[in-house]
């Protein structure tokens, strides 16, 4: 018989890894937020389903995949404006 010890072991090491997989996507994100992205492929990339990513990615970092890429994008638009490399069409 397992020494019981070791169930929580082995429940905390497989969150250890989700997690790791969760911030890979993350950072793909993070570096090719200007590609097109769709859960389903980053779900791919991390060996998981769409709907667990969006699931587990959500419990981690507060948003969707797909809104933290959104974010992601605006993030960047605002730079790119406040530092005068891209000019408002409006204005």
């Amino acid at each position: 018989m397992c020494h019981p010890g070791w169930a929580s072991a082995r429940i905390a090491a497989q969150r250890l890894k989700d997690f790791a997989r969760l911030r890979r996507v993350r950072d793909r994100i993070d570096r090719e937020y200007a590609q097109p992205l769709d859960v389903e492929a980053l779900a791919r990339s991390a060996d998981m389903a769409a709907g667990q990513l969006s699931r587990q990615f959500r419990l981690a970092y507060g948003a969707s995949p797909h809104a933290y890429l959104t974010l992601r994008r605006i993030e960047r638009a605002r730079t790119l404006l406040h530092h005068g490399s891209l000019s408002s069409a409006a204005g």
